[in-house]
């Protein structure tokens, strides 16, 4: 229980980079942010077997990739409180000049980040090139990349899908953050995906659920289990269900807290929903 709340302090504290983030610049995606806060921080506190100091190879480790990268600011914060880069670096975050983009890019040599990320779509295939050379220098740490449900609209991903199991990329889990909600609305207004867990199993796939995507415990449980099933033949897909906005009332179950910054009261109150645990910035 003491590590337990320890993580949720974490979050908590993440939470509120997050919104402080944004606010200052009045831009930025909070939404996706704050629903993945507790995947973030059990996947850097307590899941991925990573090296205390940082180099793009990351032979003997685990490592991880984020295809949807517009939720950089979760990322950001979650990778300066590990001990990446100072925590007051935030304080730049989508400054010009600053190692710290809306989505994170490489050339700026920013600890954490191996590959640029934009266009969606493309982090799934990233990772499986990565662990197919993971595959090849006999090293047995896994590969890690998180996807956007209305990322699944990318064709790429498909075709990346079909040549894990086609390669049999056991080595690979691939979480997907299913909130139901993208720029324009509800996925399922926009483009309804139908059974997530068929496609995915359909394409060769093991496929596993966290039902609750924001109950740090679960989130820890769910991807250890995700861990044992690797080595098996098949890569590893999760289905984690999360609440867009999720720790700020007002911004949860809607997109439209997808891409838009709180002004000075909005962000006022949600600060209030977070109180301060490790320290602001």
């Amino acid at each position: 229980m003491p590590k337990t709340k320890q993580l949720e302090d974490f979050a908590t504290q993440v939470r509120r980079d997050i919104l402080r983030q944004v606010h200052k610049v009045s831009s930025g995606h909070p939404g996706g942010s704050l629903g993945c806060t507790e995947f973030f921080v059990a996947l850097y506190q307590e899941v991925l077997n990573r090296k205390d100091d940082f180099d793009m190879d990351g032979i003997g480790e685990d490592i991880f990739f984020l295809s949807n990268g517009h939720i950089s600011p979760v990322y950001y914060s979650v990778l300066a409180r590990s001990g990446y880069f100072p925590v007051e670096e935030l304080n730049t975050f989508r400054l010009i000049n600053s190692r710290l983009q809306g989505h994170p890019t490489t050339h700026e040599g920013l600890p954490g980040i191996r590959i640029a990320s934009g266009s969606l779509g493309q982090g799934m295939s990233v990772a499986i090139g990565a662990a197919l050379a993971k595959k090849l220098n006999n090293d047995d740490h896994l590969v890690y990349s998180l996807h956007g449900d209305g990322e699944l609209q990318e064709g790429q991903i498909w075709e990346a899908a079909m040549y894990a199991s086609g390669k049999k990329v056991d080595n690979l889990i691939s979480t997907i953050d299913y909130n139901g909600q993208q720029i324009d609305g509800a996925t399922d207004d926009v483009l309804p995906m139908g059974d997530l867990r068929a496609k995915f199993e359909a394409f060769g796939w093991d496929v596993m659920e966290i039902k609750e995507g924001n109950n740090i415990s679960a989130v820890i449980e769910g991807l250890n289990e995700a861990k044992s099933r690797t080595g098996k033949g098949k890569p590893v897909c999760i289905l984690m269900h999360t609440v867009m906005g999720n720790g700020v009332d007002f911004m949860m179950h809607t997109h439209a807290w997808h891409g838009k910054a709180p002004n000075d009261e909005q962000l006022a109150i949600g600060l209030a929903q977070n109180p301060e645990t490790l320290g602001d910035y």
